[in-house]
């Protein structure tokens, strides 16, 4: 998704802040985003090496080698070279970590189907094989295919804080109710924008969006496609977007699910952020209520739930609990975990588990949520996810909302909701210290010419609201952008349980068939 990074970085998806005047950045090429320097075919004809898979990196996140699929088809792996700057093609150079599976039918096969499944900051190369089951019918003809963008996983990873701060700072206070707060708060975001320049100063400034879609163009040529086939989700949209406005004569067969709102800046997209989150908990307090008495959280109306929550909350704001394994659960953490279970309907059992436990003073499940969250791996190490999501938003948004702003923005946020509000306006000032200027207000995703483009919204995707999809669609042109509703809950609809949308989604990616421009699925 665009993630609220942990409720700190500008919310993206709000993870779109980003355009550099795209009008301005088109290399003087054909218009398909071509004409840089003849070095660029150098890195167009690279010939990859794919080999068997190794289990992650630290910066990618836990676990092991993905294991073969049913079928028994190996993931394979391997590295693609793109240049750092792309206006200096003979300079430094950048590893992109790649993974894909082979198209089960290779009679039938159309090509390569690429997927970025949002974050920004979230490694592809991991997130692939454990969601392969939810696309095993697209696989029928393509090979799917992910990759860790730049500054994300094994791509050149942006590094910032280490394991012990990072645990500090996802900890600390991030909502002050007075001036020794309000300085140690900014204290805070200046240290980790040190951090991130210090480690990893000369990526910062290649990271962004607009270079992303330049290495997705450069990997359709790579993996020999004439077309770009894409599959984004969440900030994954936005990606595609700027692919799509850089590139209008190579879009193939592309899907948009849980869709950035272009037209909104980095605030705007903020605040329906909180709106969005307000509305998933509205409803997972409704779902509580309806069950009566099975519900273990105290009220016997949404808002009295909500009302307690809030009052939760507070009591974590002047006392942590315990977490487990000497660790503490504090008011940023849980704010953090309850975010974490709205993605998804399937995760509100643990939301009403976790608040229960931890009215009764045990914050060990709310702690693991916000864990997961922040990409804090079993062993205490960290995924990258957070720096990337700083570094790759910050790049991108213009915005530069010094503290003073974002606190006068509270009692509106808090207006939007009580919960979240407060975090999400605090979080306004999250690209305050960065090092490296931002491109742009909002992106363009205009794409005249391009092929039609399916667009999903969700009514109650809590993360990149409803709203965002006929905007996108609007904004990549008539003809281009095809609107397709879900009426669900959770933050993307393909894998939702609609077998309205999945076949809708299918037979466009398969067989070519363009759903009629404003479906409603159930």
């Amino acid at each position: 998704m665009p993630t609220p990074s942990a409720l700190r970085a500008p919310a993206l998806a709000v993870s779109a802040a980003v355009l550099l005047s795209l009008s301005g950045c088109s290399d003087g090429g054909d218009g398909n985003g071509n004409g840089e320097s003849d070095k660029k075919q150098d890195f167009a004809t690279q010939k990859l090496n794919w080999d068997d898979c190794p289990a992650p990196s630290p910066a990618q996140g836990a676990g092991g080698a993905p294991t073969p699929l049913p079928d028994g088809t190996a993931w394979q792996c391997a590295t693609m070279q793109v240049p750092r700057d792309y206006a200096k093609p003979d300079g430094e150079r950048v590893e992109l970590a790649l993974i894909r599976a082979a198209a089960a039918n290779k009679d039938k096969r159309i090509g390569s189907l690429i997927f970025n499944f949002g974050g920004p900051g979230g490694s592809g190369v991991t997130t692939l094989p454990s969601a392969a089951k939810d696309y095993a019918e697209l696989r029928a003809r393509y090979d799917l295919v992910s990759f860790d963008p730049r500054g994300v996983g094994r791509s050149a990873a942006v590094e910032c804080l280490d394991a012990k701060a990072l645990d500090a700072y996802y900890a600390e206070d991030m909502t002050p109710d007075d001036a020794a707060e309000e300085k140690a708060y900014g204290e805070s975001l200046k240290k980790y924008s040190a951090a991130c320049e210090k480690n990893s100063g000369a990526v910062l400034p290649y990271v962004g969006t607009v270079n992303a879609a330049k290495d997705l163009d450069l990997m359709r040529q790579v993996l020999g496609d004439d077309k770009l086939s894409y599959f984004g989700i969440s900030y994954g949209t936005e990606l595609g977007g700027v692919y799509a406005h850089l590139f209008p004569q190579k879009v193939g067969r592309a899907v948009f699910d849980a869709v950035v709102d272009p037209t909104q800046t980095s605030e705007q997209g903020s605040l329906g952020q909180a709106k969005g989150f307000q509305l998933a908990l509205n409803n997972f307090a409704e779902d509580c209520v309806a069950r009566g008495d099975a519900c273990k959280l105290e009220g016997s109306t949404p808002k009295e739930i909500e009302a307690w929550i809030v009052a939760l909350l507070e009591r974590l704001d002047k006392k942590p609990i315990p977490g487990g394994d000497g660790r503490e659960l504090t008011q940023s953490q849980a704010t953090n975990g309850i975010v974490q279970t709205l993605y998804s309907k399937e995760f509100w059992p643990y939301l009403e588990q976790g608040l229960d436990e931890a009215d009764g003073g045990d914050g060990s499940l709310l702690l693991v949520l916000a864990d997961s969250m922040a990409g804090r791996n079993q062993d205490g190490t960290y995924s990258n996810i957070g720096a990337a999501n700083a570094a790759i938003n910050c790049v991108d948004s213009k915005e530069r909302d010094d503290l003073a702003y974002a606190k006068s923005k509270v009692p509106e946020f808090r207006q939007a909701s009580p919960v979240f509000g407060g975090f999400l306006a605090w979080g306004l000032s999250g690209c305050s210290t960065w090092p490296v200027a931002g491109e742009w207000d909002t992106p363009d995703v205009s794409a005249p010419g391009a092929a039609p483009i399916v667009v999903i919204g969700n009514t109650g995707d809590p993360a990149t609201p409803y709203e965002g999809a006929r905007k996108m669609a609007q904004q990549l042109g008539k003809g281009v952008g095809v609107e397709l509703t879900y009426r669900g809950e959770g933050h993307g609809a393909y894998n939702g349980g609609s077998k309205c949308v999945k076949t809708a989604v299918d037979s466009y990616l398969l067989e070519g068939k363009v759903p009629a421009a404003g479906k409603v699925c159930e």
